[in-house]
């Protein structure tokens, strides 16, 4: 009886929908509004310990779900914004959150955390991204956009405020799969440098460099971004790359920018921050982003002027990865058998709650991504307005 209080303490305030749990012992409480019929039906079908669910209730509930200790009945992506949206509920309460050890970012670790991450195979990214593999953010200009458009339009809206001209010479720090650097090369006319920790990216770029014949406008290393040095780029990109790095890290990123960024250049940093301040996941940094740390606004901003970078833009695109996120849900709900057959149950339940939780996630601003346009101190060169 004292683990089903506990339960129904950590639930009572957690819903406005109304909200149906089954016990394991088969009885049935609900939450939220009285109502009508339950919007989400949760069944608990083993007991979980109160000790677990206390010291981390996102990394135990998270697991339960994926071995189906947990099941959901109703839309995901929903439930986790209602329990966001609840003020006094778990999600917020300081007595169900735990410290998290520090967590190692050297190189080696780094490297690892990446590889497990980007390196499961491009054969995986490619069942559910675009065609364009980008996996970061778009940018929307109308709901009705495809992905595939967003996610052009989101590199034209970079590149446009880096006030570009032909023969600028441009580096992406974390690369991706190089759709960026791709555009600026065709589209722009600059010579770019991509640098990336992912073998399979890495290997992917190069086929394209090789394929398309453009050894003398792109090339892309398998490095280290604290290995840069010793050349001056006139635009630095980097997008979805900070979030990487740590929050011991984040003064020597910086620094790394500064350092390449010529005295007349522009960067765009373009990344997850969280206006209430630096924050991490035990589940996600367990199962799906090893090393991850979402920093503070106000930490970044500090970071970066400390640094000697003058910010001159800052642009949210929290709505546009919301909706990149419902578009990426709906491509893997569509290849549930075929991640099923080739990864298993809980690696498919991991991801499709990790894409939906995010979702939600950026729908209750609790997580933002923001765009931010970097220069030296007195660039008075480039135009007092950006493009985009």
């Amino acid at each position: 009886m004292l683990q089903k209080e506990v339960y129904n303490q950590l639930f009572k305030w957690s819903f406005s929908q109304k909200t149906e749990v089954t016990y394991w012992d088969g009885s049935v409480k609900e939450y939220g509004q009285t109502e009508g019929e339950p919007v989400f039906k949760i069944k608990i079908n083993e007991k979980i310990p109160v000790k677990d669910l206390v010291n981390n209730a996102s990394l135990t509930l998270g697991e339960a779900y994926m071995d189906r200790k947990i099941e959901i009945e109703g839309d995901i992506q929903a439930l986790i914004y209602d329990v966001y949206n609840q003020k006094d509920g778990f999600l917020h309460n300081k007595d169900f959150k735990k410290w998290l050890p520090k967590e190692s970012h050297s190189k080696k670790k780094s490297l690892e955390d990446i590889h497990s991450h980007y390196d499961l195979g491009n054969d995986f990214y490619e069942l559910w991204l675009d065609e364009t593999l980008t996996y970061s953010c778009a940018y929307f200009k109308t709901p009705e956009d495809t992905l595939a458009q967003a996610q052009i339009n989101k590199v034209h809206h970079i590149l446009d405020k880096l006030f570009i001209k032909p023969g600028d010479t441009l580096l992406d720090i974390g690369c991706g799969w190089g759709t960026l650097m791709l555009i600026a090369v065709k589209e722009y006319g600059v010579k770019a440098t991509g640098i990336t920790l992912s073998e399979e990216q890495y290997h992917h770029i190069q086929h394209i460099i090789e394929a398309e014949q453009l050894q003398d406008q792109l090339k892309v290393k398998l490095m280290d971004y604290r290995d840069l040095k010793g050349e001056a780029f006139d635009h630095i990109t980097s997008v979805g790359m900070f979030e990487h790095v740590g929050a011991e890290n984040l003064q020597e990123y910086f620094e790394v920018v500064q350092r390449n960024l010529a005295p007349k250049g522009t960067a765009l940093i373009h990344g997850i921050s969280r206006q209430q301040g630096g924050a991490k996941n035990a589940w996600i940094n367990r199962y799906i982003f090893p090393g991850g740390y979402i920093p503070g606004v106000t930490e970044l901003v500090e970071h970066m002027t400390q640094t000697d970078l003058q910010i001159i833009d800052l642009e949210s695109l929290r709505r546009d990865y919301q909706l990149t996120l419902e578009h990426w849900t709906k491509n893997f709900h569509e290849i549930k058998k075929t991640i099923v057959e080739q990864k298993g149950d809980a690696f498919y339940r991991m991801w499709d709650l990790y894409l939906q939780a995010c979702a939600a996630s950026f729908q209750a601003s609790n997580i933002d991504v923001i765009q931010y346009l970097l220069v030296h101190p007195d660039n008075n060169d480039i135009p007092m307005r950006r493009q985009a």
